[in-house]
């Protein structure tokens, strides 16, 4: 049985916190909440907050706060991520305010505490694949995304560059009302396909997927 339900947010709009401002994690996980839209507040010490995380702030792009955490930090805030775990003191009191305001928060490895791990992200185009050992095992996480991120390696991502051609099919079905099942959709995408699709034939590859998806259509009215 899995220990975490696994699920995408959306961020967009909403406060993202995030103590710890480091030019490692900190950074990493300020950059990709604004990359999905959220609004960013940092608390961190000047002493320790990143170049690229200064710039940001001083471009106005995210709010820093000049400090480690106090107790109420957490007001507004949906999503809290803890980059910065030195102290269990502070990990704890974070904890105990996330609870008291039912808010969601991630200190980073420290899975007791958290109420969401962060999986081991692999991106291409419109497609994420996460990866999450329930907080078990991250350098197995890591692996694993190193390991499906080489194309030589693993040729499952391929099918990721036909995204933006999908979605416009998708688009161009709903308009026309075609009846398709989800089982009909995915068999709708074929090897033939994307070996058309990677051969340079874009118009020609969207062709057999519309093809497909009207064949199947007729079947579901007939």
């Amino acid at each position: 049985m899995p220990r975490y339900y696994g699920i995408y947010l959306d961020v967009k709009a909403r406060l993202g916190i995030v103590f710890g401002g480091d030019a490692h994690e900190g950074e990493r996980k300020v950059k990709y909440l604004l990359e999905c839209g959220a609004n960013v507040k940092l608390f961190s010490p000047d002493a320790e907050i990143s170049d690229a995380l200064r710039k940001l702030a001083d471009s106005g792009k995210i709010e820093w706060v000049d400090r480690k955490y106090q107790p109420g930090d957490l007001a507004g805030g949906w999503v809290v991520i803890v980059a910065d775990t030195a102290s269990q003191e502070t990990n704890e009191a974070i904890s105990k305010e996330a609870k008291k305001r039912n808010i969601l928060l991630n200190v980073m490895d420290v899975t007791p505490l958290c109420t969401w791990i962060a999986p081991s992200l692999i991106q291409r185009n419109d497609v994420t694949v996460a990866v999450s050992t329930a907080g078990t095992s991250p350098a197995l996480a890591r692996r694993l995304r190193e390991r499906m991120s080489d194309h030589d390696y693993c040729q499952c991502l391929r099918w990721a560059d036909m995204g933006p051609m999908l979605a416009g099919a998708r688009v161009e079905q709903r308009s026309r009302q075609l009846k398709v099942t989800p089982d009909q959709w995915a068999q709708s995408i074929t090897d033939k396909m994307l070996d058309v699709f990677e051969g340079g034939d874009t118009g020609r590859a969207r062709a057999m997927l519309i093809e497909a998806l009207e064949t199947h259509d007729a079947a579901n009215r007939a």
